[in-house]
């Protein structure tokens, strides 16, 4: 198998067509933010990867630093807009109730009930300084629940977390229907949340 091969990341095909979760987020926006954005992540993140593997087999120390910034932002970039996808559904699959079982039980226990959870995670996210994403996590050590805020694309990750539930507050996600009133975005998206899959992704991280 070729270094390119090895390191060559596609863009994941999307669970519903461009215009599936109208009227909360428009067909142009959905197929702007996936066909231009979250493609071009991925594009840049493969060739950033091919530059870091020739460079190591080069031993070229700066080069492979000089890198690492551009893998951060495109990996970065291509997990969140991957996990972003699935945890939203169209308003005709009826997976929008909110979340059951242990999911429901933890927030409960963690944010005292679900509508000051989503009172702080809309804040949250919000709140973000520029771009970025307001955060849903997972604590494994501590088998908590714990909101975060993470700056352009770091993955939640990098603060010691397992993301269970994202909002993507980048303008090119909600401008060209909200404007600059991110506020309304952000009420509008717990419309679509499919707490279906939000929950198998809370049990895996759990594992």
């Amino acid at each position: 198998m070729t270094t390119q091969q090895q390191t060559s990341y596609q863009l994941p095909e999307l669970p519903y067509n461009f215009g599936a979760l109208v009227p909360v987020i428009s067909a142009e926006i959905m197929e702007l933010h996936y066909l231009k954005h979250h493609k071009g992540y991925v594009t840049n993140l493969n060739a950033a990867l091919e530059k870091y593997h020739e460079a190591e087999s080069k031993n070229d120390m700066a080069a492979m630093v000089a890198l690492q910034s551009a893998i951060k932002f495109n990996g970065g970039g291509h997990i969140n807009h991957s996990i972003f996808w699935t945890i939203l559904a169209p308003i005709s699959q009826g997976v929008h109730e909110g979340p059951q079982g242990h999911l429901a039980k933890m927030i409960e226990r963690d944010f005292s009930s679900f509508d000051l959870f989503k009172e702080k995670l809309s804040a949250l996210s919000i709140g973000v300084q520029g771009s970025g994403w307001g955060w849903l996590g997972y604590n494994k050590n501590l088998k908590r629940l714990e909101l975060a805020s993470c700056s352009n694309q770091d993955p939640l990750s990098s603060q010691g977390l397992i993301p269970v539930l994202g909002i993507d507050v980048w303008e090119h996600a909600y401008y060209l229907q909200y404007k600059n009133v991110r506020a309304d975005y952000v009420k509008a998206i717990w419309q679509i949340f499919n707490w279906r899959h939000i929950e198998e992704r809370f049990a895996k991280a759990c594992l």
